[in-house]
């Protein structure tokens, strides 16, 4: 009893502690920790909406960098962080879903140990071929893969990112057999394609090389066709189905006080919501794709990416180490 009685005290208190927590929320600087290298179009997204998240709260909310292991290693910081409002997660598909899924073992659970707070938007990946390359749409690119099985390669960023998914799902689902390629990142691979050695790229950067006349974009693998490109159709509209986007959301420890992510949840909504800051993130220097989506819907949104995927990874024996 006495046993029993003490673990009731100490659950009151701590019930009371995050209470007033809660009220008194944010008294101090927030760190909102972003699991890549400085420098990406993401982050300039993430300094975006934390000064105007820091205004809302009239507290700095302060990025840090922390990248390492596909960016599991900044998320499981998070995760096993104090669940006190005080330390958020910049959250990306390789780091909740579907990355995780091409890992052996990672060192957290991507729904159970999170608040998913909102989802702020998609990257859409684009298909790029060298503009002087024979085939003028997708649907001809199509057809040179099905008339010379194996001769026709393609780049991604790498083995699990979002284009390798795109590509890997295409392949499955038209029966298709091309030649990947990984690279280290998006750069040397362009590279390589406006050299000639590679016949197409996914890639989430390819407005700036278009104006420029270097590269003809084929098709885009988001569900809706963009803004960018009113032209361009998706590959849904070529292959039903074949869609893969990266994402950006923010993310806190699971047991953050609801008070605290309720409160964080209205104000991002807020911010993200608004004419200017949907045209900042559409920008494209950021080439994010505004879907705002509250907490409800985003922690769905998660576990459809886990529906869609979980196949495709276990058909294509997909492995990131």
């Amino acid at each position: 009893m006495r046993l029993l009685r003490n673990a009731l005290i100490l659950t009151v208190c701590a019930l009371s502690g995050f209470a007033a927590l809660s009220q008194t929320y944010p008294s101090q600087p927030i760190k909102l920790v972003m699991p890549f290298a400085p420098g990406t179009n993401a982050e300039v997204a993430l300094r975006t909406i934390a000064e105007r998240l820091g205004n809302a709260l009239k507290q700095p909310v302060l990025i840090e960098n922390r990248p390492g292991a596909g960016s599991t290693l900044g998320a499981d910081l998070v995760a096993k962080a104090a669940p006190d409002g005080y330390t958020l997660a910049a959250t990306f598909n390789s780091s909740i879903a579907p990355g995780p899924l091409m890992y052996a073992k990672i060192p957290y659970d991507p729904l159970k140990d999170f608040h998913h707070i909102a989802l702020v938007g998609v990257y859409p990946q684009y298909v790029i071929v060298k503009t002087d390359h024979p085939a003028k749409t997708m649907r001809d690119l199509l057809a040179m893969v099905k008339a010379k099985p194996g001769t026709v390669n393609y780049a991604s960023a790498g083995v699990g990112t979002s284009g390798f998914l795109a590509a890997e799902l295409l392949k499955q689902t038209l029966g298709l057999d091309m030649t990947h390629i990984p690279y280290k990142g998006p750069a040397p691979a362009i590279s390589d394609l406006l050299g000639g050695r590679l016949d197409m790229v996914l890639t989430a950067s390819a407005t700036a090389l278009v104006k420029a006349g270097k590269v003809r974009v084929l098709a885009v693998t988001s569900d809706k066709r963009v803004a960018a490109f009113p032209d361009v159709p998706t590959l849904d509209e070529i292959a039903p189905g074949v869609q893969a986007v990266s994402w950006l959301g923010i993310s806190a420890p699971a047991q953050t006080p609801r008070a605290i992510t309720s409160m964080l949840e209205k104000e991002l909504l807020a911010i993200l919501n608004t004419p200017d800051m949907q045209a900042r993130l559409s920008d494209p220097v950021v080439g994010l794709s505004p879907m705002v989506l509250g907490s409800d819907k985003f922690v769905e949104f998660i576990q459809k990416e886990i529906r869609v995927w979980s196949p495709v990874i276990k058909v294509g024996n997909i492995r990131v180490e």
